[in-house]
């Protein structure tokens, strides 16, 4: 793989996404750097790699750190995990919203962001609607590249217990084969799925700003692609 000078920026870097994102961001040549923003360490060190302490709910006071090519956020939180929508609006709009305001002020040109299937901000439903009005607002941020990945259901585990994602996981799985055509979007989606989707987005703008469930597979299969296909020509 071609050496580069990318700097990519990760919020959410200790979340079940962002985690994997992150590792293979440090693993991918073309990035000369990894700047993460955490409340709490990595847990890993690399040479590429800068960890910068931070609240993201206060993340424009980090703003001269705030640097780099690429944005990528993955942070979001759930009702069980924050069952007060004030604290809910304030982690999976505000987050976003201000890193789309710091790309802008910073000259950084591309924001990509974990968002939800459902997403909208006429929705009836709290949650759909708040990721709906975070996407709008990001929209008119005016950073010239911005994708929002909506992502269905997302596998994998947690490092807290979720009762309630079990069985809605559970139960996704044994629908899945009914899952076709026009309602494919709703499967289940793989964490390292989004992770690849991502730096594949890095690099192949798409014309829309939204990315359904199932264009998010598709895209990382891409990924995987190209990324045999770089080793080969090794």
């Amino acid at each position: 793989m071609e050496r580069g000078n990318k700097k990519a920026i990760v919020l959410g870097a200790t979340g079940l996404v962002g985690r994997l994102l992150t590792q293979k961001l440090l693993e991918d040549e073309r990035y000369s750097e990894v700047r993460i923003f955490v409340r709490n360490p990595f847990g890993r060190t690399h040479s590429r790699l800068t960890e910068t302490r931070a609240d993201l709910l206060a993340l424009k006071e980090f703003k001269t750190a705030f640097k780099g090519d690429v944005v990528f956020c993955c942070v979001g939180t759930t009702k069980a995990k924050t069952p007060d929508e004030n604290d809910y609006r304030a982690i999976d709009y505000g987050i976003p919203v201000e890193a789309s305001r710091l790309c802008k002020e910073n000259g950084i040109l591309a924001l990509i962001i974990v968002s939800a299937l459902g997403a909208n901000p006429e929705s009836q439903i709290f949650y759909n609607r708040i990721k709906g009005e975070m996407e709008a607002e990001v929209l008119r941020s005016g950073v010239p590249f911005i994708q929002l990945l909506q992502p269905s259901l997302i596998g994998g585990s947690r490092q807290e217990t979720r009762k309630g994602e079990r069985i809605a996981q559970g139960m996704m799985r044994f629908l899945e084969p009914v899952l076709i055509g026009p309602i494919k979007k709703y499967r289940m989606i793989d964490p390292e799925d989004i992770a690849d989707a991502m730096i594949f987005l890095a690099d192949h703008p798409q014309n829309e700003p939204r990315i359904p469930s199932d264009q998010i597979f598709q895209l990382a299969g891409s990924y995987r692609l190209n990324m045999e296909d770089k080793a080969h020509k090794k």
